[in-house]
């Protein structure tokens, strides 16, 4: 887990790993240097991103352990099949493409009219949000990206410690983040908002700075913990009172936020691609110029549009014999969610969430996260992800998730009470 930044170009079998500082070396390994500069922001990264992280020490255990069945727990990557007629949907959009009737090239940027009305009807009764704010996407982690980019380098943040991880990324690559503190493992233009045990996972306002733009998951990833509607009720006063921008997932904000969702978890879309953002109207920045028009001109100039076959199968999604299909998935995740709760607890292992998100995160007093992680996967051959990944309120805990066939999480289950009884 070295801080080290390193370069590979071209890496083979036969080629050595060339680090930045060795330039004279890279230069006479790979020929001709350019002149143009590093971006600055992508040298302050830490490591590498936290899930292919996850997915290196993996590929490597299997190597270590080629007779071992290991066992993922860690990306909260979907394993139940999509329901038929989701995927019967998508299929005979595809095969359309093949007549002349059905074939379709480019669509709207922003997305089918049908889907963004369905999303609005299904998620919002058409109360909250109109069609027109909701802008179709590949997903919600590619939304955060372009949200970036439409706020620029020149406003302040403040996440949730611990936090998906993304939302500081993005925030370093992009230039908000300033520089990183070793000795607080904190980015110095950042607003981390305790949300550990001592204070129920949810942040005291009144301790927070002032900060533009607000990252807020609920259910939290990757607490699983979910704010009471008086707890987002606080959070919107916070921010009304402040002048800030809440990036958020739910619907309780409106006028001050604007909202991220997917297909992914609910669906089992993770390898389809497909989500949305709402964007009020009514939503200005401090010119009272309106924030949709200039997210429209980043959809527009950055983005051809979702898949049509994906944007098909988010229609059928939300039909109602789709929807209904779609949450017995969910409903499936969640029984391994209570299952993997139930072992924690038998153990004397304090584990929270597991009731509103299928992840558990689970507590290791006085243990460094990445320790656990590695004992866990060497002893149990089991991959989980380390707390601290999530930021700095994330130390001594792990997140394991309930993603995975039935069988799986008994033999997980199995296996961690074998480990630690």
């Amino acid at each position: 887990m070295s801080g080290e930044i390193v370069l590979r170009p071209m890496i083979t079998k036969a080629t050595p790993i060339i680090t930045e500082g060795s330039l004279k070396a890279q230069k006479k390994q790979f020929g001709f240097c350019t002149k143009v500069p590093r971006n600055v922001n992508l040298e302050k990264l830490q490591n590498g991103y936290l899930f292919p992280e996850i997915s290196r020490h993996e590929l490597r255990h299997i190597e270590k352990y080629p007779n071992e069945k290991l066992i993922s727990l860690g990306i909260g990557d979907t394993t139940q099949p999509i329901p038929p007629i989701v995927t019967s949907s998508m299929a005979n959009f595809a095969c359309g493409l093949s007549t002349g009737v059905g074939y379709k090239g480019y669509g709207p940027e922003q997305g089918n009219t049908s889907l963004r009305k369905a999303i609005a009807e299904v998620f919002y009764k058409n109360e909250l949000v109109k069609d027109t704010e909701v802008f179709i996407s590949d997903g919600a982690q590619c939304d955060i990206t372009r949200l970036q980019l439409l706020l620029g380098s020149n406003v302040t943040i403040a996440v949730q410690d611990p936090s998906f991880p993304a939302y500081v990324d993005s925030s370093v690559i992009i230039g908000q983040a300033g520089n990183f503190k070793d000795d607080g493992k904190k980015f110095q233009n950042i607003e981390y908002m305790n949300c550990g045990l001592q204070n129920n996972f949810f942040p005291d306002l009144s301790t927070i700075s002032r900060a533009d733009i607000v990252f807020f998951c609920s259910p939290n990833n990757p607490t699983g913990h979910a704010a009471t509607r008086k707890q987002l009720e606080e959070l919107v006063e916070f921010a009304r009172n402040n002048g800030s921008i809440i990036i958020f997932d739910s619907a309780y904000a409106t006028y001050v936020a604007i909202e991220i969702s997917s297909f992914s978890k609910f669906a089992g879309f993770t390898g389809i691609r497909l989500g949305w953002t709402v964007v009020p109207e009514e939503l200005c920045y401090s010119n009272g110029f309106p924030v949709i028009n200039d997210f429209d001109r980043i959809v527009c100039t950055c983005f051809n549009g979702a898949s049509n076959i994906a944007q098909a199968g988010g229609l059928a999604c939300l039909s109602s014999e789709g929807f209904a299909a779609i949450k017995s998935v969910v409903d499936y995740y969640m029984e391994n969610a209570k299952i993997l709760v139930e072992t924690f607890a038998s153990l004397g292992l304090d584990a929270y969430g597991g009731t509103n998100a299928p992840y558990i995160w689970a507590h290791f007093p006085g243990s460094k996260s990445w320790d656990v992680f590695t004992y866990i996967l060497e002893n149990a051959h089991i991959i989980t992800v380390p707390g601290s990944g999530f930021g700095p309120g994330g130390e001594e805990y792990i997140r394991v998730s309930a993603f995975g066939h039935r069988e799986t999480i008994l033999e997980a289950s199995r296996r961690l009470k074998s480990l630690f009884s």
